[in-house]
């Protein structure tokens, strides 16, 4: 019996075109945080299955967590996310990083979830994280380096970024709604799941929550409110907090719009504390949201008495494709191969493996055809790699110390020395773009 082609439930192959697209998104997104000072970091694949347990959420751990017990009868788990890695590190390292910490990461992530548009098992998330600061600046910073992302992938115009604060949210549980601290954390998450879930399953949690209807009246009225009106009402640290914000965020020259209070942005995780926000896509075709993040402030105390204030986000790379694609800002495919050289005869080898290595050691992409074949065969060969020339061994011309150089794209050729070769073609190339 034959095995399958196709990659497990939930994951992708990348072909060499995949491929491409996904290291230019990549590339262009550390272009942008490097420009802040960010700093690349990895971690390991595998972590105890207590770093996830201790801090991450129930959903996660109980519902789709990747975990095994190895052969030393460890419970170790295939991380499902970035920021507790993070959170580890820095405590490992604690005294000796210089603050404010910016670190980002790509990592490979897994969750077992039921896969979706926009949403798989395993995926690559962008991290960007600060530590240390003013916590209210590194907010505003952490904004703007999603923004600028966005920016740079020429979206900016279709996105929004809807902030909330967890501090303010609280609050307005205890004080408002009368709920306790497991109240207010299971609400948050029947909240934050609402789009998943669907109304009727969100009001049916309500129910076991036992939110009764005077209480649900209090929740879609603080909901349908402006700031101006819920911070009013509910004077706290959170409310203040997100004021100070917008008014940073102002002074940066963020335009007026772009980040929106929007109290029913909860961000499930357990360890967020303060500020929360998610970037949107406004437009029809996509309105949903693109990635977020927030503060976490007690996280490292996990790892000893640690007190360091931290705020981040991760930006899953299936949904910024989506994006892109639906918005056609995916570059278009181009060649992969600048030159081909070809092999008519054994005996000609010697010369046009040293013109092949004069052209790499010029910087361009050289392929060559691996066998020997006539010049029909290898030019068809070298057009279906999307080469833009082709080097051409003629008796007449290898008599007189010459090669011909063929453009592909124009059908023009013409006999260059070997010397020649590498410049005529990075002179045609500097004219077109790749």
């Amino acid at each position: 019996m034959a095995l399958p082609t196709q990659p497990y439930k939930g994951s992708r192959d990348f072909y060499p075109d995949d491929m491409r697209i996904q290291r230019w998104m990549f590339d262009r997104l550390r272009h942008v945080v490097t420009r802040y000072s960010f700093q690349e970091y990895d971690g390991p694949l595998f972590e105890p299955f207590e770093l996830y347990a201790a801090k991450t959420g129930e959903e996660i751990v109980n519902q789709q967590l990747y975990w095994m017990v190895d052969r030393g009868d460890r419970k170790i788990a295939v991380r499902p996310e970035m920021t507790p890695t993070l959170a580890r590190m820095v405590a490992g390292k604690i005294h000796e990083l210089p603050r404010p910490i910016r670190w980002f990461a790509i990592p490979n992530l897994w969750r077992y979830e039921r896969p979706q548009r926009g949403r798989l098992r395993e995926f690559w998330q962008p991290n960007c994280d600060i530590l240390g600061g003013d916590p209210l600046l590194a907010d505003a910073e952490i904004i703007q380096v999603a923004l600028e992302i966005m920016r740079a992938f020429g979206g900016e115009q279709w996105v929004s970024v809807k902030v909330n604060n967890r501090r303010l949210m609280d609050h307005f549980f205890t004080k408002s709604m009368g709920l306790d601290a497991q109240g207010t954390l299971a609400l948050t998450k029947a909240i934050d799941a609402r789009d998943k879930i669907g109304e009727e399953k969100f009001q049916a949690r309500l129910q076991e929550l036992g939110i009764d209807e005077s209480r649900r009246a209090r929740l879609d009225q603080f909901f349908s409110a402006g700031f101006e009106k819920v911070a009013a009402e509910n004077p706290c640290e959170g409310a203040e907090e997100l004021r100070q914000l917008f008014e940073l965020l102002r002074q940066s020259g963020v335009a007026e719009g772009r980040v929106v209070f929007d109290p029913t942005v909860m961000r499930g995780l357990d360890y967020y504390t303060g500020t929360v926000f998610e970037v949107y896509d406004t437009s029809p075709e996509n309105r949903r949201a693109l990635f977020g993040g927030g503060r976490y402030d007690n996280l490292l105390a996990l790892f000893g008495n640690h007190k360091l204030s931290g705020v981040g986000f991760g930006m899953g790379d299936v949904g910024l494709r989506n994006f892109l694609e639906v918005h056609n800002l995916l570059p278009q495919p181009g060649s992969f191969t600048d030159v081909f050289v070809t092999l008519p005869r054994a005996q000609d080898r010697p010369v046009a493996e040293r013109v092949a290595g004069s052209l790499r050691e010029a910087g361009l992409r050289v392929m060559t055809p691996l066998e020997v074949g006539g010049f029909g065969v290898q030019l068809k060969q070298a057009t279906r790699h999307g080469a833009r020339f082709a080097v051409l061994f003629g008796e007449a011309e290898l008599a007189r110390g010459t090669v011909l150089l063929k453009d592909l794209s124009s059908g023009q050729q013409s006999e260059l020395s070997v010397a020649e070769v590498a410049t005529a073609i990075q002179k045609a190339l500097a004219s077109t773009p790749r």
